[in-house]
């Protein structure tokens, strides 16, 4: 698969919605979200795209580019009883599990929070959790908040005023589940997942509520993708627990993509070791896995509609001192970063594309062997 597929727009779009969900929380600096990277967006990288109005449609791509000019008061806790500020609220009332997906970055203009009161931003934060929906919509009965999340600029702030937005963000994050859990859950299993800033908030959420042993005991796995989890946070919070296998539970998946030149990134600096899994074989060694184990890249759109499937893409393996998957079988002239605030070979932006169908199996996996241990459990 060459590099022409990222002319289908989607993928310039991809990365504006992670890249704001980078810096920070793994004990990384923040990245300035210069004027500069955006105009070799539009320059170089976006040269082969078409971008008119309607191809972005066509993409199902809603674009931000007139932000609202309302006031947010953070003060103003959003109510989360009123479905029409969740994204998903309760999709799939046969499964048994539920899923609560946390979107990442969609508002790459405001200077503090998103507002929720822009129709063209809910409608590509709705966009932008489709393309994920994929991996979880089979197991679990879905809930996405609708949240006031950071805006990419907040990542060039200092890391105080920074850090101050991104609470103010996961406020939000923290009063919906805390909604759903005494209004929605009634005791069923729970699967976090999240991408990029969305798996950011993952970490929060186990931080603030997970180290109750009852709740733990719900949780079938967390899926934080695009955002590293390292030893400092597993010692400080031991609810943070590092998946090690394909079906251990109430543990975290965790991993994020560079070429194997990659020394360093913003997400992933050097000196700063990521505890992560792979993907494909499930190990947590430096082990190669084949190409031949990739059941499926997919690429999807804001409708959630794959639109171009390859098995076999790529292989991976956890780069023994970085901790980050290095992938094999690609180029970065195939899968490019899209903008030099990442290093080229950065893949950031494939984490879940490229392992798709083997992400989606190991949801189902997951819960099989939660809800297999919890009737083990139940008769003894």
């Amino acid at each position: 698969m060459k590099k022409k597929w990222i002319g289908a727009f989607s993928a310039v779009i991809i990365f504006c919605l992670v890249l704001a969900g980078c810096g920070g929380r793994g004990g990384q600096e923040p990245v300035p979200a210069s004027e500069e990277a955006e105009e070799d967006m539009s320059e170089e990288d976006m040269s082969e795209a078409d971008t008119s109005e309607d191809a972005a449609e066509e993409e199902g791509y809603v674009p931000d580019s007139e932000m609202p000019e309302d006031e947010i008061d953070p003060s103003q806790e959003v109510d989360y009883s009123d479905q029409a500020n969740w994204a998903y609220f309760g999709i799939g009332e046969d499964k048994e599990a539920d899923l609560f997906l946390i979107c990442p970055t969609v508002d790459t203009k405001s200077e503090g929070l998103m507002s929720l009161s822009n129709e063209k931003t809910r409608a590509s934060f709705l966009g932008a959790l489709n393309m994920e929906r994929g991996i979880y919509e089979d197991s679990a009965r879905m809930f996405a908040p609708y949240y006031r999340q950071a805006a990419m600029p907040v990542y060039s702030m200092e890391e105080e005023e920074r850090d101050g937005w991104l609470d103010q963000a996961y406020s939000d994050v923290s009063n919906a589940f805390a909604w759903y859990l005494e209004n929605e859950n009634d005791g069923r299993p729970i699967i976090l997942a999240g991408f990029s800033q969305g798996a950011d908030m993952c970490y929060r959420l186990l931080e603030e509520f997970f180290g109750d042993e009852e709740l733990y005991d719900q949780l079938v796995a967390v899926y934080a993708l695009g955002w590293p989890m390292t030893e400092e946070m597993t010692e400080t919070y031991p609810q943070i627990l590092p998946a090690q296998g394909e079906d251990d539970t109430g543990v975290v998946i965790s991993f994020d993509c560079e070429a194997p030149e990659v020394t360093e990134s913003f997400i992933n600096p050097a000196g700063v070791k990521a505890l992560s899994i792979n993907p494909l074989s499930w190990k947590t060694d430096g082990e190669k896995a084949d190409k031949s184990l990739n059941l499926g890249a997919c690429f999807t759109d804001y409708d959630g509609n794959i639109t171009s499937e390859t098995a076999g893409l790529c292989g991976c393996y956890i780069d023994p001192d970085r901790g980050t998957l290095k992938v094999t079988d690609v180029t970065p002239e195939e899968y490019p970063a899209l903008l030099k605030i990442l290093p080229e070979g950065g893949y950031h932006i494939y984490d879940y594309q490229f392992f798709f169908r083997n992400l989606q199996e190991n949801v189902k996996t997951r819960l099989d062997a939660y809800i297999e241990a919890q009737a083990a459990d139940d008769a003894a």
